[in-house]
């Protein structure tokens, strides 16, 4: 969002203080931000509060001190990239509904042409109305974003449907919705994640250091450039990422299985999971007793992504390879022997580069022999570059 110009408007709902959380994480991930208040979200949070968290003064009144001379509703919502409502009140969703400008911020909304996302909160029968019910429709038929609420605890005592989202599933919800294309619309993209686990006896297994922050990342760039996107991943302390249909695993096997179940039907396989070479010929029925010394007896694992390849079709197919020596000798053997169509290879060994990091340093090489180097970058943008260079092998 670096860069991102996005108005956030904060309506009269006891879910107001949520927004000053919401605009503090829109800055850090780099958006500038203005706020819009109506005069009863003003009873909820100060403007005073908005406009330190924002950095700019806060519009409320349409007859307010002219700062500079402007038309303010017009300004701002020529100014925004995005505008945005957190919290949404039943009644400025009617006004919105129904054309009614009537203050600032419904002024801004029926000014504005750039994408408009509601987040409603609301009492539950308020929610739950089909007045409310219809509105909202009508939003959506005229092209806004609308956000689901909750279920849950809600402000005056009752519980069910109609709650804000927190602060995080919000910008998660704005990121994914905002940014998504059409790159990989109508393609299935299967990506692996994470480290396998294989059991010793029901409490030890052999695993590795992978995190899973690679492969969630690709699961959430695919998506957000329109595919359906089938996340296998291993159990991680990662969240799912948004509009990504996930399936748990454990052990090489287990993934194995689950690829082999979508592999058919699917136009892209990235195995980017850190698949154990070895697993244990017997896994123990009963937790081993602590012995001197014991010797486990290993067998090897299939490898899922040259069996991929000799099956393949139409599937694109992307690897990954962590090396720690010969990056770009050992990444060419790989997309030779395993029939793929790039593979991602990075140094383990160089810092920022590898497990447990939010940083990647990579190269693609393809099976053509091109080579594409990328700087030291986050994963998330390391992700959007390999999800794009997939898009541009169909060309």
């Amino acid at each position: 969002m670096k860069g991102m110009h996005v108005i956030v408007g904060v309506t009269g709902g006891i879910a107001a203080y949520k927004a000053v959380d919401f605009v503090s994480r829109l800055r850090k991930q780099g958006a500038e931000v203005q706020v819009v208040m109506t005069e009863h979200a003003t009873k909820f949070v100060t403007p005073l509060t908005f406009g330190e968290i924002s950095g700019h003064p806060v519009s409320v009144s349409m007859f307010q001190e002219v700062i500079n001379w402007d038309v303010e509703h017009i300004a701002l919502a020529t100014w925004a990239d995005a505008y945005i409502i957190v919290p949404a009140t039943a009644n400025i969703i009617g006004k919105i509904a129904n054309g009614i400008a009537d203050d600032m911020l419904s002024t801004q909304v029926m000014a504005t042409k750039a994408p408009v996302f509601i987040c409603p909160a609301m009492n539950t029968n308020m929610y739950e109305n089909p007045i409310t019910q219809r509105n909202l429709q009508t939003l959506r038929d005229y092209g806004y974003h609308i956000m689901e609420p909750d279920s849950g605890h809600l402000a005056c005592g009752t519980s069910g449907k109609g709650r804000l989202p927190d602060p995080a599933a919000i910008i998660d919800w704005f990121d994914f919705t905002y940014h998504k294309s059409q790159e990989l619309a109508g393609q299935t993209v299967v990506v692996t994640a994470g480290g396998t686990q294989e059991a010793i006896d029901p409490v030890r297994y052999i695993g590795n250091r992978s995190s899973g922050k690679m492969g969630y990342a690709l699961a959430a760039a695919a998506a957000r450039h329109g595919a359906h996107t089938i996340l296998i991943t291993t159990p991680t302390q990662l969240a799912i990422p948004m509009g990504v249909q996930a399936v748990t695993v454990h052990s090489a096997k287990e993934m194995k299985q689950a690829v082999d179940e979508v592999f058919d039907d699917c136009q892209a396989l990235i195995m980017a999971a850190a698949v154990a070479d070895y697993r244990v010929r017997n896994q123990a029925p009963q937790k081993l007793k602590k012995q001197e010394d014991f010797t486990l007896d290993l067998v090897k694992n299939p490898d899922i992504l040259k069996e991929a390849g000799q099956r393949k079709q139409k599937q694109k197919l992307i690897g990954f390879a962590a090396e720690t020596e010969h990056l770009i000798e050992n990444a060419r053997k790989k997309v030779d022997s395993k029939h793929l169509d790039f593979l991602v290879a990075n140094d383990v060994s160089q810092q920022g580069s590898g497990f447990n990091v939010d940083t990647n340093q990579v190269s693609l090489v393809y099976a053509d022999g091109t080579i594409k180097e990328f700087p030291l970058l986050s994963k998330k943008e390391v992700a959007e570059r390999i999800i794009i260079a997939l898009s541009e092998l169909k060309k």
